[in-house]
């Protein structure tokens, strides 16, 4: 699964071939979650708060970046990275 950021000790993921709504995975330490792209809602897993606050952050500020991520995955193309939060 192809990293497409990294910030903070938070690693954001996308999947091929991945189930609707597009999504993408966070991961920081020994946590997960799942985020709709469209909306920002988490959708499954937990986070601390503080990482879910800089995740929502850098997804707010790169919704369309994901959003063309999410259409490369499903074509079974490269994906693009994405700057990270500073």
């Amino acid at each position: 699964m192809p990293i497409i950021c990294q910030f903070f000790g938070i690693v954001i993921r996308m999947y091929y071939d991945d189930h609707n709504p597009p999504h993408f995975h966070a991961y920081y330490g020994d946590e997960q979650a799942i985020f709709s792209i469209e909306t920002l809602e988490l959708m499954e897993g937990s986070l601390s708060r503080r990482a879910k606050v800089m995740v929502v952050e850098w997804a707010l500020e790169h919704r369309h970046e994901l959003l063309a991520d999410w259409a490369l995955a499903v074509k079974h193309m490269p994906l693009n990275k994405i700057e990270p939060l500073e």
